[in-house]
């Protein structure tokens, strides 16, 4: 089947109740995806974002042929993985979050083996000038930072110039300028090659400025679907006040900003409050005068913009960045 056969039709991904349950003898059943719908426009960046064990690397991992669903529709470019694996395979890319390569084999030589895989695909010096390895074209794989081989790792995926690309937590680990170099290449596989991306990350900034839409996972199930700007503007609160001091979640717990107007959510944890609110001007007076009565001595007090950061606390109670997936 040619690329052109199913070019252009349809969504790129389309998942209809997909569930996936893991079953250990002796153990109770382990839901990791819990009746997902999801549709991924051709074209479009699309960020999953979720907690520890949200099921979202267990979706990415069936949408990529890695694991087989237990129940539900799953479609990639208009195909089934149980009578197209072949066709499916040679249409999309796949960085997954910790990839290793040939130790002993240089930069150079791992582009030219995986462009080797595909016809058409991108020459070796193309692959190397992407994810601006072009002075460790020469170097074996063994003696690449971490960095580099995460770079490497994309690169790979892009050898074959596939229509639809992968990528599970593409940044890690690259400093903040190859961090936005990378963001580039991604922006102009979509702006100049038509193609799709499917990514999850940890960085709030990068889902923000990347994807088109998100989806924020939690316990398998979809919890908020939109653009980064509908899901802040969602929130209802344009701007954030953090305070930092021993014991404030106590201290709030025990309702030191009880009758307070414009505080419209509020997250204490240990040392550290966060409070969405309408007007920092407005509220923050207030606040002053209320930490001031308890005997509060404040370490730190920031006020800033809402932020995507934002609403994945107001959805999860939690940071992304608790932790590892389960």
């Amino acid at each position: 089947m040619s690329r052109a056969a199913h070019g252009g039709r349809g969504p790129a991904i389309r998942l209809a109740g997909l569930r996936k349950v893991y079953t250990t003898r002796g153990r109770p059943p382990v839901v990791a995806v819990d009746g997902l719908d999801l549709t991924v426009e051709r074209g479009e960046i699309f960020g999953l974002l979720g907690p520890n064990g949200a099921g979202k690397t267990t979706t990415v991992e069936i949408c990529e042929g890695l694991l087989d669903a237990t129940e539900g529709v799953v479609e990639v470019l208009g195909m089934d993985w149980g009578g197209d694996a072949e066709q499916i395979r040679a249409r999309i890319g796949v960085s997954l979050q910790d990839t290793r390569l040939f130790e002993k084999q240089t930069v150079a030589e791992l582009c030219a083996l995986f462009a080797g895989l595909y016809e058409p695909s991108r020459s070796v010096e193309e692959l190397i000038a992407l994810v601006q390895l072009e002075e460790k074209a020469d170097t074996r794989y063994a003696h690449l930072s971490g960095g580099q081989r995460q770079r490497l790792a994309v690169a790979t995926a892009l050898a074959g110039r596939p229509e639809l690309l992968f990528l599970d937590e593409p940044t890690t680990g690259l400093d903040p300028q190859s961090r936005r170099s990378l963001w580039d290449v991604i922006r102009a596989y979509r702006d100049e090659d038509g193609g799709t991306v499917v990514l999850t990350t940890h960085y709030m900034e990068e889902a923000a400025q990347l994807c088109d839409r998100v989806m924020v996972v939690d316990h398998g199930r979809s919890i908020a679907l939109g653009s980064p700007a509908e899901l802040i503007a969602g929130l209802g609160a344009a701007h954030v006040v953090e305070a930092r001091a021993p014991g404030l979640a106590a201290r709030v717990d025990g309702g030191v900003l009880e009758g307070i107007e414009g505080i419209l959510e509020r997250h204490a944890n240990g040392d550290r409050l966060h409070l969405s609110v309408t007007a920092p001007h407005v509220v923050l007076p207030g606040i002053l005068r209320a930490f001031e009565r308890a005997g509060v001595e404040l370490e730190a007090l920031t006020t800033r913009h809402t932020s995507l950061e934002d609403v994945f606390v107001h959805l999860t109670g939690r940071q992304l960045r608790d932790g590892g997936e389960s």
